[in-house]
């Protein structure tokens, strides 16, 4: 199987989130996509992140339907910072070495890789689908091969979704009373909606 792994804050999710789960499913032909909400993610740590259990029941009400998507809270069950190679690592060992992991990116993070935990052993792991972001060109492989040798065979650059949707932005928008329906699934607003979240 080719199984697909978008992780993220997911403060809230959404639809730009679905769209790049999606999109990178049909484009890389992949049996399912996991969407794995970060514990403590550390490359945030001096931000105020909505509590993973809020974050949670926002992704589990976003994917609901939707045979192909999946929820693995992994990152949140487990104590302590959140690391994408460990994430990676634990699904290695639990597909087994027959399946193809891609771990699904934009661009700006893949630029940014080479200051991850272990960035050498993410990429020995799994392969990177790295998708399109605004205001972002394409990295240079080259460039980052000087930092993380062999990477350039293991990534596949996406041509789309194009999508410029920002957590950040919604959650101002949400504290400023306005409409959001555009741009997170409906079940999300309710939720928010309900439990007063971002205000």
């Amino acid at each position: 199987m080719k199984i697909g792994v978008l992780g993220g804050t997911f403060d809230p999710v959404h639809r730009g989130h679905i769209m790049m789960a999606e999109e990178a499913r049909e484009a890389l032909s992949l049996s399912e996509v996991l969407l794995v909400p970060a514990g403590q993610p550390m490359l945030k740590v001096s931000e105020r992140i909505t509590s993973a259990a809020h974050r949670l029941a926002m992704l589990c009400l976003a994917v609901a339907g939707k045979q192909n998507l999946k929820v693995f809270a992994v990152e949140i069950d487990r104590p302590g910072p959140s690391y994408t190679v460990d994430t990676i690592a634990g699904l290695r060992n639990q597909y087994g070495g027959e399946d193809e992991l891609y771990f699904i990116l934009g661009w700006d993070s893949l630029e940014q890789l080479p200051e991850w935990h272990e960035p050498a052993r993410i990429i020995s792991l799994c392969f990177l689908a790295a998708v399109p972001r605004p205001g972002w060109s394409r990295p240079d492989l080259k460039a980052l091969e000087a930092d993380v040798p062999g990477i350039s065979e293991r990534v596949v650059f996406l041509e789309k979704p194009l999508v410029d949707i920002s957590a950040s932005a919604i959650r101002g928008m949400v504290a400023r009373r306005e409409p959001i329906d555009h741009l997170v699934p409906g079940p999300v607003v309710d939720y928010i909606k309900e439990h007063k979240l971002y205000t």
